[in-house]
């Protein structure tokens, strides 16, 4: 399947820049899977498309402010650090540029030395291993000097770092945001809720291959990123449970599909508490064995997202559906608005 089936036209202007003041004002096109049939709504409207005894499951993810600025110990050379992955210990596999002017052995500083980190090494696709030094508690030196790894076509400057946090981030070790989840208040859960929709959680730590593009003609040649995700015991009983009662699972977002569909497809369609990584590639042909439906941000052309949602709802209907949301306007990507198939 050749990746070009999955190009789209998006003007650039479209792409959102920053979130707006009211999460949940955001627009929310509905996009009925097996018609195609296309209804426009607002975000803070979307508990009218669920029954009492569906489960909404989203991903509690936290992002670190993982971009770090820092300086080449000796020379004073401005050097950038983007954490991805947590080795053992304060050893980290991150991204830096220029690259090339960190080998083995060389040492950065951070806010004046309240941080420093040396190079033991490099990793896959030009990473460096960084052994990081320190006084207190890595987190909170991380949360002090570092900046949120914004996507790259998000040009402006975020004001307030939790914008690009969803409510209900908790478990820290994200190098992005779980964006569909952003749309989501404390209010409009409760709201949820007290419509008998039961609200799971899972987590699921979001890599920076989210954003690398398909580099290959044919799709089935691409491989995805490990991401580590884990579901509790007592989220895989209660989605059993509406399961068996004939409630429908909903997940809210690429990242929560994607870990749902990976302890199904282990688990014999069944939900059971479980932990590991996951470089699952979810395109057309796909059969779903957990959800029902999903909540969903507007994606890149091209990319391993789009591949995913047309999986569940047919390529040409979502052709068609991001065709219309061009034609009516609407914000695309991490900060725009919102689609539900269902």
């Amino acid at each position: 399947m050749k990746v070009d089936l999955f190009d789209f036209h998006l003007p650039e202007e479209l792409i959102a820049q920053t979130p707006l003041e009211d999460r949940t004002s955001s627009r929310l096109m509905v996009l009925d899977k097996e018609t195609g049939e296309i209804k426009h709504d607002i975000f803070k409207h979307i508990k009218e498309h669920f029954k009492a005894g569906d489960a909404l499951v989203l991903n509690d993810t936290r992002v670190l402010p993982a971009r770090l600025f820092g300086e080449k110990e000796g020379t004073g050379a401005k050097i950038e650090v983007l954490l991805l992955k947590q080795q053992e210990g304060d050893k980290w596999e991150t991204l830096i540029k220029p690259a090339k002017r960190v080998k083995e052995g060389t040492v950065i500083t951070f806010g004046d030395g309240l941080l420093s980190a040396t190079c033991i090494g490099e990793s896959e696709h030009g990473g460096r291993l960084l052994e990081f030094s320190y006084e207190g508690i890595f987190y909170e030196v991380l949360d002090r000097l570092g900046e949120m790894p914004l996507p790259p076509y998000i040009k402006e400057q975020l004001d307030d770092k939790e914008r690009y946090q969803t409510v209900f981030a908790k478990e820290r070790g994200s190098a992005a945001a779980p964006t569909a989840g952003l749309h989501f208040t404390e209010e409009l859960l409760e709201e949820i809720k007290a419509l008998g929709v039961h609200i799971a959680f899972i987590t699921l730590h979001v890599g920076l291959g989210t954003f690398r593009p398909v580099s290959v003609d044919d799709l089935t040649e691409h491989d995805m990123h490990a991401e580590y995700y884990q579901m509790s015991e007592g989220t895989a009983n209660l989605l059993n449970e509406v399961r068996e009662q004939g409630g429908k699972i909903i997940s809210v977002g690429t990242t929560s599909t994607r870990t749902l569909e990976t302890i199904a497809r282990d688990h014999d369609g069944q939900f059971a508490a479980a932990s590991g990584w996951t470089d699952i590639f979810i395109f057309p042909g796909f059969e779903f064995k957990a959800i029902d439906g999903m909540i969903t941000n507007f994606h890149l052309p091209k990319s391993t997202l789009i591949m995913l949602i047309s999986a569940l709802a047919g390529r040409e209907n979502v052709l068609n559906a991001y065709n219309t949301a061009v034609e009516e306007r609407y914000r695309f990507f991490s900060f725009g608005d919102a689609m539900l198939i269902k």
